[in-house]
């Protein structure tokens, strides 16, 4: 499958590759979903990406399948895509301090279902119109990725990825949200899987695979789904 050629050429240095992805997503809204829609037959890696990120202690869990975690709690997050400055961007967000597992780490715009949500995609629109102040346009995701559990709070998180064809102007909820991170997809396909010790939170002195953008850590669950859309860009990139 593809995405065992793509899974090697993310453990090497390919400049190539690397030429042909900023070429590629150093773009506009109309190229970017022109060489998006290209992709035809896209099969997720699912845990063949999540683990290229996942803390040690979490590994063994790739041996289980999503619908073994019956009694966990369902959630839903957005990769939220757009076009700034004439190129692509994804929001992510730090969140607020809080007493819980997640305090002030860095995350996608997301949560878990309402009584009022429809579906787990329409729980993402609702968070993300929360979070950031803004309503994606688009009726459907342009791609769903693997659920992925996270051990910590017990929740069995699906991620749908969209894309809006103009600059969003973003009202955050400082309830929520420390801070806004707008990361170029250009960045994020060249960002390589780095060892970080981690300085605060609950899991202060632990080092964990993660990605570096600016001064940002982005560990677990978001490197996690990041690394999954990352393959995607890749096979974007590369067709």
């Amino acid at each position: 499958l593809f995405f065992f050629s793509v899974l090697h050429c993310a453990s090497i240095k390919n400049p190539i590759k690397e030429i042909i992805s900023i070429f590629v997503f150093d773009m506009d809204y109309q190229t970017f979903m022109k060489c998006v829609s290209n992709v035809k037959d896209f099969s997720l890696p699912g845990k063949h990406a999540h683990i290229l990120t996942a803390p040690i202690e979490r590994r063994a869990q790739f041996e289980q399948l999503p619908t073994e975690f019956s009694e966990a709690k369902r959630a839903a997050v957005l990769l939220y895509c757009y076009p700034k400055e004439g190129r692509m961007h994804l929001s992510l967000i730090k969140r607020a301090h809080y007493d819980g597992p997640h305090s002030g780490q860095i995350s996608l715009p997301g949560g878990k279902p309402e009584d009022s949500d429809q579906s787990l995609w329409h729980t993402a629109l609702r968070e993300c119109s929360e979070e950031l102040g803004v309503m994606p346009q688009e009726s459907k995701p342009l791609l769903n990725l693997s659920p992925i559990y996270i051990p910590p709070s017990n929740f069995l998180v699906s991620p749908f990825v969209v894309v809006d064809a103009i600059t969003p102007r973003f009202t955050l909820d400082p309830r929520e949200v420390a801070q806004h991170i707008e990361i170029p997809l250009r960045e994020l396909i060249l960002t390589k899987v780095k060892q970080r010790n981690l300085n605060q939170g609950v899991s202060k002195g632990t080092t964990v695979p993660c990605y570096i953008y600016e001064e940002h850590t982005i560990w677990g669950a978001t490197a996690m789904i990041l690394s999954e859309f990352k393959f995607f860009l890749e096979y974007c990139a590369l067709i």
